[in-house]
This record gives C-alpha cells, sequence and structure tokens, in this order.
C-alpha cells in the first residue's frame, strides 16, 4: 500500500495482492460502501477527514441556499463528512415524512456525487410516547423494552425501518450507484437526556433492539449501503465500561464517541481525559480491524479563538490516534450563539483556516474518487 499525499489531491493506491481484512459487518455491502469503509480505515492512519452536522441543509443566518456551508464560505470548501438527521422519518405526518425524505435524498445524493461522506445521527422520537426524543419525566415511555422482538410496538418499529430501508434504497446518482451512509442510531445511549439512554433502558434490551435494527435492516430489507456506528458520550474511562453495551462484532462498524464535555463546555477543558477516551476508541478499532470516529463535539459559539488549533488538533494529533474523521456540531440558521463552526467574520476564523490548511486535516476538496478502488 503507498499513500501519495498532497493537501489538494489526497490519492490511494493499493499495492498488495488480495484485499484487506477490514472486519466490515455487512459482506454483501455495496461496491462503494465497501470501497469507502477500507479507504477510511487507511486515512486514519496518517489523517482526519473533517465533518459537519447538517452543514450544506443550513447554516448561521441562512438555509436551503445551493451549493453552501458555513465551511465552505470560511475555507472554500465543504466539510468531507456532512452530518444529517432521520429524526423526520417517524412520529409525523405522512406528508411531514415525505418532505423530509426528498429533501434529505437530494442532499445526501449531491453530497456523494461531490465526492463527500453522508453521516447520519438518528434523534428518534419515541414510538410509544410520541412525545420526542428527548426523556421528558411523566411524559416519556421507556420504549427499548417495547421494540424489542416481543414487545408491544416492535411491528411499528419494523415499519418505521422500513421508511428508513427505502430511504436508503433511494440515494441513487446519475450512474445508478447507492451513496453509502455511516448509519449512527441510538447515540449517547449512555446518558439520560434521550428515552434510549442507561437509565431507561437494560443492557440486554439495548443490545437486542440493536443486533434486531441492523439484521432487519441488512438482511430483511436489503440494505447493504449503511456503515454502523457504534457512539456513547464520555461516560467511560476504560475499555470494559465502553464495551459494556456493546453488542458484538458482528453488530458494529466503527467505534465512536460524542464529547463535548472535555473540549471546554462550560469552560471546562481536560484535554488529558478526551484524549484519554478517544485513545480507547481507536485502539479498539486497530484491535478488532474496525474504523474509528470522534462523532461528535465542539465548542458552542466557539470563543476560543484559537480552539481549532490549540485544542482540536492538538488532541487529534496526540498518541498516534487512528481517527476516520472528527465532526462538530451543527450552526443553527435563527440562533445568534447555537453554532460549532466557523462563518465569515467569526472569532475562530482565522485559526480555522490554519485548522484547514494543516496537512493532517483533509476537507471534501482534498478527496480525491474516495468512492473508487483504485486511481488509473
Amino acid at each position: 500500500m503507498k499513500f501519495i499525499n498532497t493537501k489538494n489531491a489526497f490519492l490511494f493506491i493499493f499495492m498488495t495482492v488480495g484485499h484487506f481484512l477490514f472486519a466490515q459487518i455487512d459482506k454483501d455491502a455495496t461496491k462503494e460502501t465497501k470501497i469507502l469503509y477500507h479507504n477510511l480505515k487507511l486515512i486514519s492512519k496518517a489523517h482526519i477527514l473533517f465533518g459537519h452536522q447538517h452543514a450544506t441543509e443550513y447554516g448561521h443566518g441562512w438555509k436551503n441556499e445551493l451549493n453552501r456551508s458555513d465551511v465552505k464560505s470560511v475555507t472554500g470548501s465543504h466539510p468531507a463528512v456532512v452530518g444529517v438527521d432521520f429524526s423526520d422519518f417517524s412520529g409525523q405526518p405522512k406528508e411531514v415524512i415525505e418532505k423530509a425524505k426528498e429533501s434529505l435524498r437530494k442532499n445526501v445524493i449531491d453530497t456523494y456525487e461531490r465526492g463527500g461522506i453522508t453521516t447520519v445521527a438518528w434523534h428518534f422520537n419515541n414510538p410509544v410516547s410520541e412525545n420526542g426524543f428527548y426523556w421528558k419525566d411523566s411524559l416519556s415511555v421507556p420504549a427499548m423494552s417495547l421494540i424489542k422482538i416481543g414487545g408491544s410496538h416492535h411491528e411499528k418499529y419494523k415499519e418505521i425501518l422500513k421508511t428508513i430501508a427505502d430511504f436508503a434504497h433511494s440515494v441513487k446518482a446519475k450512474d445508478g450507484t447507492l451513496a453509502p451512509m455511516i448509519f449512527r442510531p441510538f447515540h449517547e445511549f449512555d446518558g439520560d437526556w434521550f428515552w434510549w439512554g442507561k437509565k431507561y433502558t437494560s443492557s440486554e434490551d439495548f443490545i437486542a433492539v440493536w443486533q434486531f435494527t441492523v439484521l432487519y435492516l441488512r438482511n430483511t430489507l436489503g440494505v447493504h449501503n449503511f456503515i454502523y456506528a457504534f457512539s456513547p458520550d464520555v461516560r467511560f474511562n476504560s475499555e470494559d465500561e465502553y464495551l459494556e453495551r456493546y453488542p458484538g462484532n458482528d453488530y458494529v462498524d466503527l467505534f465512536g464517541m460524542d464529547d463535548y464535555a472535555d473540549f471546554g463546555r462550560d469552560g471546562k477543558y481536560n484535554l488529558e481525559a478526551g484524549v484519554k477516551r478517544l485513545k480507547i476508541i481507536s485502539d479498539l478499532g486497530i484491535k478488532k480491524l474496525k474504523l474509528a470516529a470522534f462523532t461528535e463535539t465542539g465548542l458552542e459559539s466557539i470563543p476560543n479563538e484559537k480552539w481549532w488549533t490549540e485544542i482540536l488538533l492538538k488532541a487529534l494529533k496526540s498518541e498516534n490516534l487512528q481517527l476516520a474523521y472528527v465532526l462538530v456540531w451543527r450552526n443553527d440558521s435563527a440562533s445568534l450563539t447555537h453554532y460549532y463552526a466557523p462563518f465569515p467574520g467569526q472569532i475562530s476564523a482565522p485559526d480555522f483556516v490554519k485548522f484547514y490548511n494543516d496537512p493532517f486535516t483533509l476537507f471534501e476538496k482534498d478527496l480525491n474518487n474516495i468512492y473508487k478502488k483504485k486511481f488509473k
């Protein structure tokens, strides 16, 4: 294997006989999904992709503008990884679901055709109490035990998964290929803010639902363009704690974590703890031949003008971490303060340009046919 790397032309040339023994769980994954999986593993050995949630759907003071992102406005490139969400795929009137699917379909296909990567969060509206994805005392129902096999709402859950599968089958590019997606269900499950959180769900029920979700999407509904990501929040300090609710090697492609707490939230920094946790997931990816990624982080309003290079980049470059990507959270279109990536004039924008120009970080412009196995 040989890397040819310039900042604006990142190429992989495979020079080994046979195939790489990466432990992707869907042996029938589409060609493009398999190649993406392999290339993400290779990237993580020497670089990291930058991602931003809802980057091309809306940004600080705007929404629904063609080929725009706040990241592109600052650097000239979209992020390499664009985050979207399946939040409106259930718990909504049918017309709302169809409109959400159509809008999201265009976003995913556009990202794929530009050469970027889509990762999907799922703020899953409670299918039993139907009161959103956050836990609300006296209103929410601990539904994981009810949507598993044998539960009272299992058939309803299957219908919701069919909606997701229909979408996965629909994201076809002009050349007829399906856009791969990194699917990240039930994220931050070790917290207590979502109805699927640890406080409301036994380990057995969580694992049962996760395993059923993968098997039903893959084996029954024929979804073969998903890479499955497992991402708790920060309530772990060891590999054993991280794996407490791990559904098994046959059900996870990517080890992730969401960590805002160690990277400046409420003015508190603990890079030592953050790096220790990143090291745990990186080491798991290496040991189990899977991907690892920093699936969510960021500093709201980015008041630290050197946050990108002195906090985030410093952490990412430490301990020989092997992480495929780092994703920061969204820039709200209406709020003056709820944003996690800079926009022109924002105090951290100059430092973000330095982050962008660092050879270690890769953005969409740096990717050249990441879905192709070999350059000709």
